[in-house]
C-alpha cells in the first residue's frame, strides 16, 4: 500500500532505489580504499595533504548518497526498478567489447583488430547493410591512419608482427 509521501513524489520512480543503493555501495568502497590509495605527509599543511581533498570528496559523496537513500519516499523494489537496472547492466556489454579489443590489440595488431571490431560493433548496433559495413571498414582504416600517422600515437607492435620478415615487420610496427 502506498503512503501519502509516495503518492506525492513528483519525479520518476523507476530505478531510483537501485541507483541510491549502488551509489552508496560504490562510495563506501571508494572511501574504504582512501588509506591505500593516498598518503598523509607529515609536516604538510592540512589543505596541501594528498589525502585531504579526495577524502572530502568521497566523504561528501558517501554522506549525500546515504541521505539520498534515506530521503527516498519508497523502500521497495518493483518490476520497473528491475527493468531499469537491466537497462543499466546492458551497458556492460560494451565494456566487455572494449576489454576484448584492448586484450587483442597487443596480440594481433592495431589495424586488424580495429578493422574487425568497428564493423562488428556496427553490426551489433543494427547497421547491417553493405553500405554501412563498407563505411565502418573505411572508418576503421581512417582511425588507424589518424592515430598512427597523423597524431603519431605510439602503440606497441603486436606479437603477430614477430612472424613477419624484418623489413615488413618494422613497417607494420610503425604504420599498423
Amino acid at each position: 500500500m502506498t503512503t501519502e509521501r509516495e503518492r506525492r513524489f513528483p519525479g520518476p520512480r523507476r530505478g531510483q532505489l537501485g541507483f541510491a543503493i549502488a551509489l552508496l555501495v560504490v562510495s563506501v568502497l571508494l572511501l574504504a580504499q582512501i588509506g591505500a590509495q593516498t598518503r598523509w605527509i607529515a609536516g604538510a599543511e592540512l589543505f596541501a595533504q594528498p589525502r585531504f581533498w579526495p577524502a572530502v570528496g568521497l566523504g561528501l559523496m558517501t554522506g549525500l548518497a546515504a541521505l539520498y537513500l534515506v530521503r527516498l519516499p519508497w523502500r521497495r523494489f518493483t518490476r520497473a526498478d528491475a527493468a531499469e537496472a537491466l537497462k543499466w547492466l546492458a551497458a556492460l556489454e560494451f565494456v566487455a567489447w572494449f576489454l576484448v579489443y584492448v586484450w587483442l590489440v597487443p596480440i594481433v595488431g592495431y589495424l586488424p583488430v580495429t578493422m574487425v571490431f568497428v564493423p562488428a560493433l556496427a553490426w551489433r548496433m543494427g547497421y547491417r547493410s553493405a553500405r554501412w559495413m563498407a563505411g565502418s571498414v573505411a572508418l576503421a582504416v581512417a582511425i588507424v591512419v589518424l592515430f598512427k600517422s597523423v597524431l603519431a600515437v605510439r602503440i606497441p607492435g603486436a606479437a603477430a608482427y614477430d612472424h613477419l620478415p624484418d623489413g615488413l615487420r618494422s613497417f607494420f610496427i610503425l604504420h599498423f
